[in-house]
C-alpha cells in the first residue's frame, strides 16, 4: 500500500511505493531519498539528511545528528505515479522541526 506524505499545512509533497519501501519519491515520481537506518530518517540519494517521517508528514528537525553517510543504495525503478490521495489536515507547528524546503511547491 501507497504510504504518502505531507508537509506541516497538509500538501501531499512525497511518497514511499509501500510501507516497508527503502526508496521515498516526490509527487512527480522523482527518487529524492531512501531509508538507510531502517527507521524513519530519510538521506538523498547523496548520504546528506533531507528530513524525518512523523506519522504522515515529512519533516526537517532540527536536532538531526549526523550518523555516516551509508553506501549508495542503486537507484530505484521508476515507481510509477500513485493517485492523488487530497490534502492532509494542516498539523501546526511541531516544535524543533520545519517543511522540508526541497519540496515545497514541487
Amino acid at each position: 500500500m501507497t504510504a504518502y506524505l505531507y508537509d506541516l499545512s497538509g500538501e501531499w509533497i512525497a511518497f514511499r511505493p509501500s510501507t516497508d519501501s527503502r526508496y521515498l519519491f516526490d509527487v512527480r515520481g522523482t527518487w529524492i531519498g531512501w531509508f538507510p537506518f531502517h527507521d524513519d530518517e530519510v538521506l538523498t540519494p547523496d548520504g546528506d539528511y533531507l528530513g524525518s517521517v512523523s506519522g504522515d508528514r515529512l519533516i526537517q528537525r532540527f536536532d538531526y545528528v549526523y550518523r555516516g553517510t551509508p553506501g549508495y543504495p542503486g537507484a530505484p525503478a521508476f515507481p510509477g505515479l500513485p493517485a492523488y490521495p487530497g490534502a492532509a489536515s494542516h498539523a501546526g507547528a511541531m516544535g524543533g522541526c520545519e517543511d522540508v524546503p526541497l519540496l515545497q511547491h514541487a
